[in-house]
């Protein structure tokens, strides 16, 4: 009998699409996930997998993306406490999934990680609206308005949890294997900043690398995988190259199938 495999699907913005190649990978070689859990992008792609989507029609949309299509900006940014609303990306991910998807309706046990500005902790989603919570788990702070869901302030899970793999052991996993598709963000940075808004995510990226890091260390017991695509100098937060991190998402997965076949028995 083989082991429950989990997956846990990093935050990453654009260079999240190589986490459909990675399961497309996985899919072709017979490898399906029993748990799975995501930060940001890894929680929207993860969403739509558990819900039954294929990863190659998820690739179709994937590389189509563009931020029209996704947010609209706000009349008044400093009120709704953001650049831009992700009202469009519901209407995207409704169609996707065939409506607004319930947790209790996904064919793979599914939660995501959301970080709530009132309480300072990293919140787990579970429950009630799918797209509701993925989108939460992305709402980059600043750049998008926050999620107000049950008393809470939600945004990016990323600020405190990027790769959500302590969720997966409480779910029942017996192996886990993680993809991080950021890595070390400081260590590719060339230049500085060149003005409000990269300062500030680049401030976010900064905290994020330094707490994914000292996370990553006290955890590795009870990681099976640790993996990292090759994405280079690719930067997470504008909607190109989406092509490339979809390949090296499926390189590191067909990398990797025979090694998570063995973990799992």
């Amino acid at each position: 009998m083989s082991k429950k495999l989990g997956i846990a699907l990093g935050a990453g913005g654009a260079r999240g699409v190589a986490h459909v190649g990675f399961l497309r990978a996985l899919e072709e070689a017979g490898i399906r996930a029993d748990y799975v859990t995501g930060c940001s992008m890894g929680a929207i792609v993860g969403a739509c997998y558990c819900a039954g989507v294929s990863m190659e029609q998820l690739h179709d949309v994937a590389l189509s993306l563009k931020l029209s299509r996704i947010a609209a900006f706000n009349v008044n940014p400093i009120r709704s406490s953001g650049l831009m609303r992700l009202n469009k990306a519901h209407k995207l991910l409704e169609d996707i999934l065939g409506g607004d998807k319930q947790f209790s309706e996904l064919q793979i046990p599914f939660s995501c990680v959301a970080t709530d500005l009132i309480s300072g902790k990293t919140v787990e989603l579970k429950e009630g609206s799918v797209i509701d919570a993925a989108l939460a788990s992305g709402t980059v702070p600043g750049a998008f308005s926050p999620a107000e869901m049950n008393g809470m302030f939600l945004v990016d899970g990323g600020v405190l949890e990027r790769v959500p793999v302590r969720e997966l052991k409480k779910m029942g996993a017996e192996v886990i294997v993680a993809v991080d598709v950021l890595g070390d963000l400081v260590a590719i940075y060339q230049e500085r900043p060149s003005n409000l808004i990269e300062t500030f995510l680049r401030y976010i990226d900064v905290i994020d690398t330094r707490v994914t890091s000292s996370k990553r260390k006290s955890r590795m017991r009870s990681i099976d995988l640790w993996l990292e695509p090759e994405l280079g100098e690719m930067d997470q937060y504008k909607v190109k190259q989406l092509d490339y991190a979809y390949e090296k998402g499926y390189e590191l997965g067909k990398a990797n199938v025979e090694k998570i076949g063995e973990l799992i028995g």
